[in-house]
């Protein structure tokens, strides 16, 4: 997801401190990193493996600086950068790429630590841009930096991907381009659908990387409960612990914390659980009333057809929000940490960085995420389910 047209002047909202509204032109705070969909966080730093164990910095909504908040023990938030290269839906051009080095500089000095890119991400020429430009960035970073950081990819199980080396060739292209800061190689999405035999010798390769120390640690992304439970045995017999799943996650695709579903199976065995989509594309960043401006081309889509049913959970969103002082697409990406899942943010400007970061130290309260989760529950307003997703 990605912080949609968040602008550097002072915010607007009848709370001390909300955000312009979200969605307009540009990224978008629904921008998001993507596991497979169309959007798209060691363990003793703030976000890098999803926990924060000391205090944070939070945004002043009118001059622009931070000031330190409390801290807290959810999970943090993540970085996604599906839209580092991708010209179809998000205009990429190379000219962007100095505001996004100065994005992800802010982000890093914000304590935002996890960074979640593909194989995949960049179209056309642009193949692999994303990768390549993160390499970039870090290689700009000084070493205690670097080590803060948690850099996590996702290789794609292309139809000509077979076998256990099937990824070998895609992994060490990754490692090049990302200038060889690679610390999780993750399962872009699952072909238990469509082709079940190709998936688990591909996911032996990965675990075979990591036995050889070539990477520290495995994911992988849309899978459900039976699936992940059956890829975290395998895995565990050969020695390799699956330390995270991604999925979509947000208020319009709540399945993933519904009763039965995978949130409680990471939960019982251990899995950091990762939520792509947080926002629902931008939606959640918007407040409620008017549509006003939408994207261009299939996003746009999607707001006109849900604008309607989702003005409850807006409405519910932006007093909560005008209640604490803050803008009302931390609460959708603090409903997502609240059930213990680390959203991942597609953020492209310094100001997207900035905004961000004020979600970090805010709890919901119970009473909070038991209104929201009824809502969501019970709203008629979906995102489109990934076609990849397995039971």
């Amino acid at each position: 997801m990605s912080l949609e047209a968040v602008r550097p002047q002072c915010w607007q909202s009848t709370g001390s401190a909300s955000v312009a509204p979200l969605g307009g032109a540009g990224t978008g705070l629904g921008g998001e990193s993507c596991a497979g969909g169309l959007w798209e966080t060691g363990r003793t730093t703030l976000v890098s493996q999803g926990r924060w164990t000391g205090p944070i910095m939070a945004l002043d909504p009118c001059r622009c600086v931070v000031t330190p908040v409390a801290s807290s023990s959810l999970p943090g938030i993540g970085v996604g950068t599906w839209a580092w290269g991708n010209q179809f839906l998000w205009g990429y051009s190379p000219a962007q790429d100095p505001e996004l080095e100065a994005c992800f500089r802010r982000a890093v000095d914000l304590g935002l630590h996890f960074f979640d890119t593909a194989d995949s991400y960049g179209t056309g020429s642009f193949n692999g841009r994303s990768e390549s430009l993160l390499g970039r960035f870090c290689a700009g970073l000084n070493e205690q930096q670097l080590r803060s950081l948690t850099v996590a990819t996702k290789l794609a199980p292309f139809p000509w991907r077979l076998g256990r080396a099937g990824y070998d060739r895609a992994f060490a292209a990754s490692q090049r381009r990302l200038g060889g800061k690679l610390d999780r190689v993750q399962l872009h999405w699952s072909t238990a659908r469509y082709a079940p035999w190709q998936e688990q010798p591909l996911l032996d390769g990965l675990a075979q990387l990591v036995r050889q120390g070539k990477v520290a640690e495995l994911g992988v992304s849309n899978m459900g409960p039976v699936r992940l439970r059956q890829v975290h045995q395998r895995l565990a017999e050969r020695g390799v612990k699956l330390s995270s799943l991604q999925v979509q996650l947000s208020l319009l695709a709540p399945e993933a914390v519904a009763e039965g579903g995978v949130a409680a199976v990471c939960g019982e065995l251990g899995i950091d659980l990762i939520a792509y989509s947080p926002l629902a594309l931008g939606l959640l960043a918007r407040r409620p009333g008017p549509l006003g401006d939408v994207p261009a081309g299939p996003r746009g889509l999607l707001f006109r057809r849900l604008w309607q049913p989702v003005q409850p959970l807006l409405e519910a969103l932006a007093t909560i929000a005008d209640h604490h002082g803050i803008p009302p697409f931390a609460v959708a990406l603090n409903w997502c940490r609240s059930h213990g899942a680390m959203p991942i943010v597609g953020l492209r400007t310094v100001a997207q960085a900035e905004a961000a970061a004020t979600a970090v130290g805010f709890p919901l309260q119970d009473s909070e995420r038991q209104q929201l989760d009824q809502l969501a529950r019970f709203s008629t307003a979906r995102m489109p389910a990934n076609p990849f997703q397995s039971r």
